[in-house]
């Protein structure tokens, strides 16, 4: 099935959405929960799209049971919007120039033209599979046409030659074109492995192939929030002692008055 052709734009820095216009007749499909707005003659419709096995396989990635479609049923021009869970970049991915094809971290899909399929990938490799970050399971996006996903922090883009080797944070991988062989390397030395912040393995992509890399998985943004607020917690806890200690002692004053 040949996807519609679609005109974006996408708007913002740190926290972007994406505005998909829409030719009478033309979709765009979404994660569900993801859209902002529509303008009137867009036709909103969600169900599992193709039955509950597709269903099953976009959970098993990270997505919703459900999926969304949007198809624009006026005249002229139609827009609808939407918008990343958390703060990052929208990255347009052209599967055409894909070979059709594209594999991206699980929960990273967006949104992506009428057409476009979101299907399982299986990690080739059972090292890349146990200790790659995101499991054996990946999302492999296919068809001819656009399709958005979104990743954290500042998002660069690195086009590998053939035999180029980029080892990279398991997290950090955003997706990367079907050519590029991933594998997973143990860091060398002991303190390099306990103290270095980094985990005990690191990805290595080997072109020839095109990598988008962000800057600040969500993972590693939710363990930051997640030690600020426990930190923020103890603190607090702490004050509440120390002001039940300054209460009984000032009444024990106050009554030796």
């Amino acid at each position: 099935m040949a996807s519609d052709t679609i005109d974006y734009e996408i708007f913002g820095d740190d926290m972007q959405i994406v505005e998909i216009e829409l030719d009478p007749g033309e979709g765009v499909r979404a994660e569900a929960g993801t859209m902002m707005y529509m303008e009137a003659g867009i036709n909103m419709q969600t169900g599992t799209d193709g039955g509950m096995f597709k269903g099953f396989k976009r959970m098993v990635t990270g997505e919703s049971f459900f999926i969304t479609n949007f198809t624009y049923q006026g005249s002229g021009k139609g827009h609808v919007a939407f918008g990343a869970p958390y703060p990052g970049k929208v990255i347009p991915i052209d599967l055409s120039t894909f070979n059709g094809e594209f594999i991206c971290q699980k929960d990273s899909f967006l949104c992506a033209a009428q057409g476009v399929e979101i299907e399982v990938a299986f990690t080739k490799k059972l090292g890349a599979g146990l200790f790659g970050g995101e499991g054996f399971i990946l999302q492999r996006l296919t068809g001819d046409g656009l399709a958005f996903t979104h990743a954290g922090g500042t998002v660069i883009e690195k086009r590998l030659q053939p035999g180029e080797k980029l080892r990279v944070d398991t997290g950090c991988i955003v997706g990367m074109s079907r050519a590029v062989d991933y594998d997973i390397e143990m860091i060398g030395g002991f303190k390099n492995a306990m103290f270095g912040g980094e985990g005990l393995f690191v990805a290595t992509l080997t072109g020839p192939g095109t990598v988008y890399l962000q800057s600040l998985p969500f993972s590693r943004l939710a363990d930051r929030i997640h030690a600020t607020a426990r930190y923020g917690r103890n603190k607090g806890e702490s004050k509440g002692v120390a002001g039940i200690g300054g209460d009984i002692l000032g009444n024990i004053l106050s009554g030796d008055r």
